[in-house]
């Protein structure tokens, strides 16, 4: 059974959530520092 059948995490299912909220995470700051000049225009709006 999957982790939405049973409603029960194993320490598997924790590790894989932590992976994807790093890459995650490291896909959002890439993205920010490679359009800087973006957010840094809107901000200034």
């Amino acid at each position: 059974m999957t982790e939405e059948q049973t409603g029960e995490t194993t320490p598997l299912d924790d590790v894989m959530a932590d992976i994807r909220r790093e890459l995650v995470l490291r896909v959002a700051e890439s993205d920010r520092d490679e359009h800087r000049e973006i957010y840094d225009a809107l901000e200034d709006e």
